[in-house]
C-alpha cells in the first residue's frame, strides 16, 4: 500500500499520523504478513472498553452498574464495531492474503472489528487516551448521542444464567467442542449445558459461529428457547 492510499485514509480517519507504519500495521491482516494488527487489536480493545466506560459514567450519573455494563457491550461488540468500519470504509484499505481475499475477509464482521481495534490502538500509541477519546466519540455519532442505558436489554447468556440462579441451580456450562477451518476462517462449535431439576427441565444445546463468544451466545438462546418453552 503506497503513501497516497494511506493519506486517504487519514482523511477518512480524520487523523494524521506521525508514523504511517502505524497505520499500515493496523490494516494489516495476519494472512498478508507477519507485521499485523494484532498487537495493536489487543491494545485496542482495553483502550475501547475504557473510554466508553468513562463516557457512559459521565453521560449517565443516575444509569445502574448493570445497565452501563450491557450499554457498553452493545457499544463494542464486534457487529457493533464492524457496522462502524464499514462506515469508515476500512474495508477498502485491509492488506489481506491471497486466500482471504478469495474468500471476501474485506466484508468479514470479525476483521472488521479487528481492524477497527487496531486503528483505535495505534493512534493512542502515537497521541494518548484523549486524542482517541476525541476520535471515538466522532466515530460513533449518535450511536453515543442516541444511546439509552433503559433501552438495552440483557444477552442470552445473561439471561440463562439468572434463570438458572433463579431456580437454584448451577450456572450452564460451555464446552468448546471443535474449531473448524484455517486460522482466518475459523468457526467455534460450542455446547451449552444446562442442569435440570423438579421445577426446570435441562438441556444441552449446541451452536457454530465465527467467534467462540458469539457461538456461546447462540447456543445460549437456544437453551431459553428450549427452557422457555
Amino acid at each position: 500500500m503506497d503513501s497516497n492510499t494511506l493519506h486517504r485514509l487519514e482523511k477518512i480517519l480524520g487523523y494524521q499520523y506521525n508514523d504511517l507504519s502505524l497505520l499500515r500495521q493496523a490494516v494489516s491482516h495476519r494472512s498478508f504478513g507477519a507485521n499485523h494488527y494484532e498487537r495493536l487489536e489487543f491494545l485496542g480493545d482495553s483502550i475501547l472498553g475504557f473510554i466508553i466506560a468513562d463516557e457512559l459514567y459521565q453521560r449517565f450519573p443516575e444509569a445502574s452498574e448493570g445497565q452501563m455494563t450491557r450499554l457498553r457491550s452493545n457499544l463494542v461488540k464486534g457487529k457493533t464495531l464492524a457496522k462502524l468500519s464499514l462506515k469508515l470504509t476500512l474495508g477498502d484499505f485491509l492488506l489481506l492474503g491471497s486466500g482471504e481475499l478469495k474468500s471476501g475477509g474485506f466484508r468479514r464482521e470479525s476483521i472488521l472489528a479487528d481492524s477497527f481495534e487496531a486503528i483505535v490502538g495505534s493512534i493512542y500509541l502515537e497521541s494518548g487516551i484523549e486524542v482517541c477519546r476525541e476520535r471515538l466519540i466522532c466515530w460513533y455519532g449518535e450511536l453515543l448521542t442516541k444511546a439509552d442505558p433503559t433501552e438495552i436489554t440483557k444477552d442470552p447468556k445473561t439471561l440463562l444464567q439468572e434463570q438458572m440462579q433463579s431456580f437454584k441451580l448451577p450456572l450452564p456450562e460451555y464446552i468448546t467442542l471443535r474449531v473448524i477451518g484455517k486460522d482466518h476462517e475459523q468457526k467455534f462449535e460450542v455446547q451449552c449445558t444446562c442442569n435440570g431439576n423438579d421445577k426446570l427441565k435441562g438441556c444441552s444445546t449446541i451452536a457454530t459461529a465465527s467467534s467462540r463468544r458469539q457461538a456461546e451466545s447462540l447456543a445460549a438462546e437456544k437453551a431459553l428457547q428450549i427452557l422457555n418453552d
